[in-house]
Order: structure tokens, then sequence, then C-alpha cells
């Protein structure tokens, strides 16, 4: 099949680029452009509470006012407000409130919007539309900061603009300056180190332009899915597709260039061997895309819609990149032929390696050593693990730079740091009889007195009387960890206790929210996880027809993630003093550490397969194998990791966290799993590790025959980074 796939795309290259250019083209102007969200409560199913209050909110109070952002007033010398400073925060709130921006209702304070201790005034701006994440309300924040400068002259204040429509821009401004770095670096890291390896400026150049298509045509398809299955990525999806595109592509890309290298150098002609090049590796590429695949598919049973959202993303690119590195790369090389070499002739001679060598004669002589301290490395480091603390409030994952960020510190100096998004509860009559008016007050007074929460107040009742709206201050940031705590624990529980007779109560807002993601991230990790592995294990098993070399091959990989997330929080916990990762990461790290670096076991075994089926001795196989593979392994690797490690010149500790962990781990699984630990192993087992297949005799050497090719010994991509 990869022979015929090959031969189409060498022999009729105009035809296949005109394809991909024409798909990219009008994918680009058709296709719908990705949805984004940071409203945790579109991520999650209907059953939790926070989604049922949020519902509840819609139907009862649809006129409800609740503001989407803060404006805080400050003296610039940071004393307290004079009588002539309040006065000039209502007549600026009026100058800002006449401006009438799209998505703005009003802007609005009052007497009691200062502070106790007097440094500090607040005035609420209100959105027209009730979800904070409409696009209006954040535009309409970046206009009134505007404004407010003109406003503020002449006047001893500054002003901050805070809440969720503040931090939303902010997180979406600082996020579209990190995709633009974060594309910049990873273009020029590519193109350095495939120079560095081929000596070719055309080659070096080349990857990238074709992987620009790929994107194309990725992105394009991903919005069509997700247009379709309404699905919704996070704002964070875009930079992580193009790691995953021009990392992953390169890799595969460097795969299909090594082996065409070689059969150039086994003395075939240029379209011959692209020919060759694609029927030999194409079963490895496929196998590897086809693990990273299913990995990412695995997302779908996910309870969270950005997991979910994430999951068939990814999936696509890599389903696109498969594709393209199995036409559209060879279509390409087909036309310019042994000219993408220039003006190396590298391609011509077999250099040497004694690094690779040496490499591969220590493993084979001593096996069990370097197996036992490859597992003891990778065990100390998965030690880590028992430290991690999952990290729910994303807000401290911005830049501390951010104006929403400055303004919310601000703010915490006079009032309730829950003052901003205070939490939502909500008291329904289990009879549709109107609610009781004592017994609601009696109610609040029970939930001011709750520990943790700094004031309770009724604010509103539905027009038949049934349904009462309390809106419960925190003393904590709405994302932190003791908000989260306090959310989804004493006080859900006191506001169920505390109910009035013969109603219930449903807790909201933002912390509720996050308690509810607590708990769907760890249903997912009891289902993502094993279904991943037990995924990634029959495509191991279909291509090395055996039952026994997947398992080892995925205990080798979960020792690989626990030392890469130990690692990590040993770095960010440890040594920055972070309280907590990413409550991601050990998804994210699990899917792409196991999924992305067992492409590197996969090239490992498929050659110890090939030399154990070929009759070479033990350690003679063993040797071969790591000698050949390692310049490969070694060069994807750095090329993959490096396009990770991009993600860590992000000013979001979110990506920073995320590009390291990633980036270690495929390190980790390139030179600790593939090249000493898995052909160790391999070897220990001998022929039991290909069990049920390969037991019979080891086949004989095929006879010399006339071609080059054939008098020398079978080589595959892992041999052909050293030339």
């Amino acid at each position: 099949m990869f022979r015929r796939i090959g031969r189409f795309a060498v022999h009729r290259p105009w035809l296949t680029i005109a394809g991909w250019i024409i798909a990219a083209v009008a994918l680009a102007m058709l296709a719908p452009g990705l949805k984004s969200t940071t409203d945790e409560t579109e991520f999650l199913p209907s059953h939790y509470e926070s989604v049922q209050a949020g519902k509840l909110q819609e139907k009862a109070f649809p006129q409800t006012e609740q503001p989407s952002a803060i404006a805080v007033f400050q003296r610039s010398d940071g004393g307290k407000l004079t009588q002539q400073d309040r006065d000039a925060v209502a007549r600026i709130t009026k100058g800002l409130d006449a401006k009438h921006h799209k998505g703005i209702s009003k802007v609005v304070t009052s007497p009691q919007a200062v502070s106790p201790n007097g440094e500090i005034a607040l005035a609420n701006i209100v959105a027209v539309d009730r979800n904070p994440q409409d696009s209006a309300a954040p535009d309409a924040v970046k206009d009134l900061r505007s404004d407010a400068k003109s406003l503020l002259s002449g006047t001893q204040l500054k002003m901050g603009i805070t809440g969720q429509a503040a931090t939303t821009l902010d997180s979406k401004e600082s996020s579209g300056n990190t995709d633009a770095m974060i594309m910049s670096a990873t273009l020029l890291l590519i193109v350095v180190l495939l120079l560095a390896i081929f000596r070719s400026p055309l080659i070096a150049l080349l990857p990238v332009l074709i992987i620009g298509v790929v994107f194309s045509v990725a992105l394009g398809l991903i919005g069509i899915v997700a247009h379709a299955g309404g699905l919704k990525a996070d704002n964070n999806i875009t930079p992580i597709l193009i790691v995953v595109l021009f990392g992953v592509g390169t890799d595969y890309l460097l795969f299909l260039l090594f082996r065409y290298r070689e059969e150039l150098r086994a003395g075939e002609q240029p379209k011959k061997a692209l020919v060759n090049a694609v029927a030999r590796v194409g079963e490895t590429i496929a196998s590897a895309a086809g693990a990273v695949i299913v990995a990412f598919l695995a997302l779908l049973l996910s309870t969270m819609g950005m997991m979910r959202a994430m999951g068939p993303s990814l999936a696509i690119s890599v389903a696109v990149t498969l594709v393209a590195a199995l036409t559209l790369v060879p279509a390409v090389f087909s036309l310019l032929g042994t000219k993408a070499f220039w003006p190396s002739k590298a391609w011509k001679k077999k250099p040497r390696n004694r690094i690779s060598d040496s490499l591969g004669s220590s493993v084979a002589r001593r096996p069990g050593v370097i197996a036992a301290a490859s597992a003891v490395v990778l065990a100390v480091l998965a030690i880590g693990t028992l430290s991690f603390k999952a990290e729910f409030d994303t807000d401290s994952q911005l830049p501390q730079k951010l104006e929403s960020v400055q303004a919310m510190k601000d703010l915490q100096r006079g009032f309730s740091a829950g003052q901003s998004d205070p939490a939502m509860i909500y008291v329904q009559s289990g009879n549709g009889t109107p609610l009781d008016k004592g017994a609601l007050d009696a109610y609040r007074t029970r939930l001011a007195g709750i520990d943790g929460v700094g004031s309770a107040a009724l604010t509103a009742t539905s027009p038949d009387g049934t349904v009462a709206q309390y809106s419960v201050v925190l003393k904590y940031r709405p994302t932190e960890d003791k908000a989260i705590e306090l959310a989804g624990g004493p006080l859900r529980d006191a506001a169920h206790a505390a109910a009035p007779e013969g109603t219930r109560a449903v807790v909201g807002g933002t912390s509720a929210v996050l308690s509810d993601v607590e708990k769907a991230v760890n249903h997912d990790y009891k289902v993502v996880f094993p279904v991943a592995g037990i995924a990634i294990m029959i495509i191991l098993g279909l291509l090395l027809r055996s039952l026994v070399a997947p398992v080892y091959l995925m205990i080798s990989v979960a020792l690989g993630f626990g030392a890469t997330l130990g690692a990590t929080v040993w770095l960010f916990q440890g040594a920055q003093h972070k309280s907590g990762l990413l409550f991601m990461l050990p998804i994210i790290v699990y899917l792409f550490v196991v999924a992305i670096g067992t492409d590197y076991n996969i090239l490992m075994v498929a050659r110890l397969r090939e030399e154990v089926r070929r009759g070479v001795p033990a350690r003679e196989a063993i040797r071969t194998a790591v000698s050949r593979s390692a310049p490969t392994i070694s060069s994807a690797a750095i090329i993959l990791a490096g396009t990770f490690g991009v993600l860590m010149l992000a000013d979001n500790s979110m990506l920073q966290q995320m590009g390291f962990a990633v980036a270690f781990g495929i390190l980790l699984t390139a030179f600790i799993m593939a090249m000493l630990l898995v052909p160790t192993v391999t070897s220990l087992l001998g022929h039991k590790a290909w069990w049920p297949g390969h037991q019979d005799a080891p086949r004989a050497e095929p006879p010399a025959a006339a071609h080059p090719r054939d008098a020398a010994p079978h080589r595959t991509e892992g041999e052909e980074v050293r030339r």
C-alpha cells in the first residue's frame, strides 16, 4: 500500500502539489474560524451543580445585571481618598457611562462602593450580554481604558479595570503576542537544526514551507469539525497546534528524508529512491502517527469540553501531517531530485559516527547493568510526582504585569478578594409556591456566618417568588485554592443543609465551577489514561506482531511519564516555589510523552526486530540497532523537544510548565528509554520479547546480489542521521 502511495506522489508530483495548495487555499477561505472560550461552565456536563446553578439563573433571572468588569480607583500616592477624589470618581464614572460603548449597558458607582479603609473606590461595568466571554464586553473594556486616560487627567487618581471581561481581554492579547513569538521561534529553531543536520539551505527551508501548507489545511479541517460538532477550543490551543504540527511534522519528514538519502547512497535513481523510501518507512510513520492519534482521541472520553475539543484538534493535525509526509513531501522532492541536498555532497557517501557505534557496543556488552541504571534514574525522578499539587487558579498563570492582575491586587487592599466575582447561591421552591421572606432572611444570616464568607446578600427574587438569588462574597480570590475548597465543600454543604424546608439550594459562580472542574479532572485521570495506554499497546502489538513487547514498552513509558512529571514538580513547585502546577498537566504530559515519545521506541524496536529476524546474534543485534538508530532518534528528539521547549519563552506560566514538561519528557524518552532501557530489556528477554511471533528459527541472511544495495547490510532510517 505504501509503495503505491509513494509511486503516485513521485510520478505525479504536480498533481499532488496542486491538490494540497488548492485544499489549503479553499479551507483558509471557506472554513469557519476556531471558536474560543475560557468560560469553565461550557466545559462541564450538565449534572454538575455549578452548571445547574447557571441554568437556573438564566431561567429565573434573565434580566439580572451582574458586572462583567470592575473599575478600581485609588490615589496615585496610595493614600486615603479625599472628598474631592470621591467626587472625581463619580464624575469619571459618568463620563465612561456616557461613551455608550457596544456591549456595555452602563458604568455605575455609588458612595457605598468605597472600601472600609477609604483607599479604594469601585465602579461596576455591566455588560449587555451576561456572558462575560462575549467579545463585545472585552473589546469595550479596551475602549474604556483608553477613554479613562483623558478623564483622569488633572486628578490625583489612577484607575485599572479587572474582572472577567478584563481578564479575558488581557489573556487574549497576551496569547496573541505569545502565538507570534512561538511561531517565529519554532520556525527559526527548525531551520537552524535542519541546516546543521543536512548542510543544505534548501532542505532547511522546504520543510517549513511544506508544514506551513499542512498547518493551513489542518486549521481549516479543525474549524469545520469544531463548527459541525459544536466544539470550542481553549485560548491556548493555537500555540499547542503550532508546536505539534511543526514538531511532529518535522519528525516524520526526517524519517522519510533519511531513508531517501540511504536509497540514494545505495545507488538508486532519485525517483525510485523516493518510492522505496515511502514504501519502507511508511509503516513506521503510520504506526507512530496512529499511536499519537488514538491517544489524542482518547480525550473524547473526558468529561470536560475543553479536553474533548483539544483531542480531535490535535488528532486531525497529526493525521494531516501523516498524509503530507507520505504524499506532499515525496512530490516536492521528486521535482528537486538530488539538487535538494545542494551544496552538500554527504548524500553520496557513508560517514563515520564513532559516538553511536560506541554507544551501541556499550549497551550490547552490559545490558543488565544499563537497564537497571536507566530504570533507577527514571524511578528517582518519578519520586517528585508524590508532591504534585494541581493548581486551578488560572489567573495566577497570567503574566503579573497585566492590568487586570494588578487591578485585582489593588482591589484586595480595600475589599474582600471575592468582591469582583462573588459566589451565587439560588434557592428554589420545591412545590412551586412563593418562598417565605422570613425564611430567606434567616437563610442569608446563616450564609454570612460561614467561615471564609465576607458577606452575603439577598440580591433578587424571581417574579413568581419561587427562586431567590444570593450574592456571597468570599474572603479569597475566586480562583485561588481556598475559595475553590470553600465553594465546593463547606459553603456548598452549609447551603444545602440550611436551605428552608421545602426548597433546594444550588451553588454557582467561578469558585464552584472550578471545584466541579477539579472533580471532572480526577474522573478523567481514571478514564483517559487507561484507554489511551491500551490503544497505544494495541497499535504496538499490530506493528510488532507481539503481545510481550507492547507490555514492557508501556511500562517503560509509564516510568518516563512519572519521571517527567516529577522533574517538573521539582523545578516549578520546588525551585520556583509555585503553589501548584497546571491541573491539566498530567493529562498533557501523558498524551504527549507517551504518544509522541513512543515514536522513538517504535523505531528502536522495529530495528531490533529486523536484526533478530535476520538471525543476528543477540549482542550484535542490540549493538547494530542502537548504533544505527541513535543518530535518527537523537536528531528527531532534539528538534521535537526544541519546538515544545519554545513554549517556555511565553509569559504565561501554564505554557512554560507545559513546554518544559513535554520537552524534558521527549528527551527522556529518546535518550534514556529508546536508546538504553528498551533495547537492553529486549536483549535480556531474547526471543520471548516477540512472543507469539518470531519464535521460529531465525531466517538466514539473503545471498549477496549484484545490486549494490543488496550487497550492503540492510539499513533503516535509524542509520541515516549520522550520514
